[in-house]
């Protein structure tokens, strides 16, 4: 059963506030919690880079979630070119391998979808990364997750036929929508502006909403383009 902090900071959390949502979890908070809303914020903020490696660091080295969120950070350092370090690349895979060899259904399926955003974004291999796209993929709908499944039809849909890639990227916004969880909705509201034509009345208020969104939760990559 959750305590009243843990329900509040993942209330917070699903908002995009993480600076409250770390305030309020206690001294005896799960520290899994608290690495993962640090290493959330740092990759939607570009910021707190430190206190999202000290949390993680808190973790116990050989679980699950520490390799899922030390590849997790090494994969952001790469994307975004910030504290970026050489073995970033070997890094971020050899966690996402462990998180796959040692986590539970959930977890394995979320670094699945991790390790393929890697081989996607940072090795421009869609033909490694779409299978693990696809198993990831089976699992999120298997149990009903539409915020796991929002994830991944996001970075999926790039791959198919355009009318398939804007049902897939508007999905993914009505998901994210549905469930309250405000950064990922301004960033699906972005993704399928860019993919809409250039006339579409759709596209203009996307990009208003998207862009008034970004500013006020401040997301490092939403907020320099525009």
């Amino acid at each position: 059963m959750l305590t009243d902090d843990t329900y509040i900071a993942r209330c917070l959390f699903l908002l995009g506030e993480w600076d409250a949502a770390l305030a309020v979890l206690g001294p005896h908070a799960d520290p899994a919690l608290r690495a993962e809303i640090a290493v959330d914020r740092w990759f939607f903020r570009i910021e707190g880079h430190g206190e999202a490696e000290k949390a993680v660091a808190a973790l116990e080295p050989a679980s699950p979630a520490a390799h899922l969120l030390n590849g997790r950070l090494a994969y952001s350092r790469l994307l975004f070119g910030r504290h970026a370090r050489p073995d970033d690349r070997v890094v971020a895979e050899a966690g996402y391998r462990a998180a796959v060899a040692g986590g539970d259904e959930m977890r394995r399926a979320w670094a699945e979808y991790h390790w393929a955003v890697l081989l996607d974004n940072i090795d421009q291999d869609p033909a490694a990364a779409i299978p693990r796209y696809e198993t990831a993929l089976e699992t999120a709908v298997k149990a009903g997750d539409g915020f796991f499944e929002s994830y991944i039809i996001r970075h999926l849909a790039p791959h198919r036929e355009p009318a398939e890639t804007v049902a897939m990227l508007r999905r993914s916004l009505h998901l994210r929508a549905a469930l309250g969880a405000r950064p990922q909705a301004v960033a699906a509201q972005a993704l399928l502006a860019d993919h809409l034509a250039e006339d579409d009345p759709e596209r203009a208020e996307l990009l208003e909403a998207s862009r008034a969104g970004a500013r006020e939760l401040r997301i490092g990559w939403l907020v320099s383009e525009d």
